[in-house]
């Protein structure tokens, strides 16, 4: 693993893929009390024009932050995360979150987001201030 302190700008990312289900669209509905049915029942979803249910984008921008903070480990912390939710995702798409450095200085990496579905369309975007511990 390399060390948050020799990242440099443009420097890629790692990737993390993710998988969403309707098991786990669920219980994230149950876990944050969100059961807006365009998440849960997909004939609401069909009748309102979306072709299925779609994850909630609070659970994709989860799995941006899960992927900063695998990445940082212990060797720093998140300090703003802001997202840009773009397109649907749906079950059983492949989510890939990743970006890069944006800028950097001794104490903060400034990173852009993004993450795409397995079709290449990006359905999240942003920006993450990571603090570098010393």
């Amino acid at each position: 693993m390399t060390s948050l302190h020799n990242y440099e700008v443009s420097d890629r990312l790692p990737v993390r893929e993710w998988v969403p289900s309707h098991i786990q669209m669920r219980q994230y509905a149950e876990a944050t009390g969100d059961f807006n049915p365009i998440h849960i029942d997909d004939n609401y979803a069909r009748q309102a024009g979306l072709g299925g249910v779609i994850a909630h984008g609070m659970l994709t921008m989860a799995q941006m932050a899960a992927m900063l903070s695998d990445w940082i480990s212990i060797e720093g912390g998140i300090a703003k995360l802001n997202v840009r939710f773009e397109g649907m995702v749906r079950p059983g798409d492949t989510i890939s979150c990743t970006g890069f450095i944006r800028a950097r200085s001794e104490k903060t990496l400034v990173c852009d987001l993004e993450a795409f579905n397995d079709k290449n369309e990006r359905v999240l975007s942003g920006i993450a201030h990571i603090n570098l511990k010393p």
